[in-house]
């Protein structure tokens, strides 16, 4: 836990960008002083956490890490007893958490870590098929993809509860203790899927903290199935909440580096094209032109090599049109408009569904379409990709997507003498 500590507040300083000295001067030591603690030279005292805490504005994560390392001795273990513990109280709580994105940034590097160190202590397994699954199990797998559709096409409001619930009734069929060692592992895949999908539904509502404990608890369930594919699609979704956060681009490549160690030789092509894309997205989030290139080529190119009998029901989205989309989100992120454009252009061409099944998605491609458009002094093209943008929204209940049109609102705002964009501005 100690080493961790210090790695984490080394990344979360270097991350926050402020020069040695000035850090110092406003943490109150000196800089020998600080980089000592950092090098391992001298202890993380609570007044030192609590300094870093202060001044990286990290809402006390480190603080808290240091007194619950100092009153346990050790970090929570990834066991059997404790990974049950840890879905009971999440069904059982109230899932309060107020924790800011960057202790939850640092919270999912650690659980990331755990992991796969996890899974190296267990046999990797394949998921059973559907066929051989006992029905109940088989039921509530179809639920579970079922609200992966609701999600698309309506937002993550209603979902948080749903998924909620069925990861509630996963917990109780694995306390129950009447199924096989095969069944269990079916179980904790599926209570994984349910926790990534409770925690999707609480990033996508802006809730960063609990959507982190939530992830931690699919990471959980993960290893304990020793399934490897199910974790590395929960860190997929953990990276976007890091890359969506400033300063935080980096720990979501880590992430996602992570993921595709650990399902190397065993993930399908279309799950090598999915991480290969989000690693691209994190990337073009640091500045790294010509890697984030390199990210979508091996994702086109992962495509290429067609489906698989064996492809994780999970992966349905993932298409050369979602492909291209985030290569226009990635392009414009870089600074070439002109090439987002385009890269969204040829994700419309590959039948990219957005409209009809994707609505949430692709309102939040759209407006990035317009910022393009904007970028490029073509306001006619702006506003009116604006306005599908405003359409396809219509009534999901998506808080990040709601965030995304009023940060497009405020750029157009900009040109309101322009008619046509005072006009869609009036129009709310």
């Amino acid at each position: 836990m100690s080493n961790q500590l210090r790695d984490d507040m080394r990344e979360a300083r270097r991350a926050f960008g402020m020069v040695w000295a000035r850090f110092a001067r406003e943490a109150g030591y000196g800089e020998a002083h600080l980089r000592n603690v950092e090098n391992g030279n001298r202890s993380v005292t609570a007044d030192v956490a609590a300094a870093y805490d202060r001044v990286l504005r990290t809402g006390g994560a480190f603080a808290s890490r240091l007194a619950a390392a100092s009153a346990t001795g050790r970090s929570a273990p990834w066991t059997t007893d404790e990974t049950l513990s840890v879905l009971t109280d999440l069904v059982d709580g109230s899932g309060v958490d107020r924790r800011g994105f960057l202790a939850a940034g640092l919270a999912l590097s650690a659980s990331a870590s755990s992991w796969a160190a996890a899974l190296e202590s267990r046999p990797a397994r394949t998921p059973a098929g559907l066929p051989s699954s006992p029905a109940l199990l088989a039921h509530m797998d179809d639920r579970l993809d079922h609200l992966r559709r609701l999600d698309d096409e309506l937002g993550s409001g209603e979902v948080y509860q749903l998924a909620r619930s069925e990861l509630s009734l996963a917990v109780k069929l694995i306390k129950t203790r009447r199924y096989t060692s095969a069944g269990l592992g079916r179980l904790h895949s599926i209570a994984a899927e349910a926790a990534r999908q409770v925690a999707w539904a609480a990033f996508d509502q802006d809730r960063a903290g609990i959507a982190q404990r939530f992830f931690d608890a699919s990471l959980r369930a993960s290893a304990e199935a020793g399934d490897p594919i199910s974790g590395a699609y929960t860190l997929s979704f953990a990276a976007v909440q890091c890359y969506s956060t400033a300063h935080e681009a980096g720990r979501a490549v880590a992430l996602l580096d992570t993921a595709r160690t650990q399902v190397k030789g065993i993930g399908t092509p279309r799950m090598e094209a999915m991480l290969a894309a989000r690693t691209a997205r994190a990337l073009s989030k640091t500045g790294a032109k010509k890697e984030t290139a390199h990210q979508l080529h091996l994702a086109r190119a992962a495509l290429d090599k067609g489906r698989r009998d064996n492809d994780p029901k999970t992966l349905y989205w993932v298409d050369y049109g979602e492909i291209e989309m985030i290569a226009g989100s990635s392009a414009l992120e870089l600074g070439d408009p002109a090439e987002a454009l385009r890269r969204f252009e040829a994700g419309m061409e590959a039948s990219y569904p957005g409209d009809e099944e994707y609505p949430r998605s692709h309102a939040i491609y759209l407006a990035r379409a317009a910022e393009a458009h904007l970028a490029l002094d073509d306001l006619d093209g702006a506003v009116a990709t604006a306005r599908h943008a405003a359409a396809c929204l219509g009534s999901v209940d998506s808080v990040r997507s709601a965030s995304q049109l009023k940060g497009l609102r405020e750029k157009l705002a900009q040109h309101a003498a322009y008619p046509a964009i005072r006009d869609f501005l009036e129009a709310g």
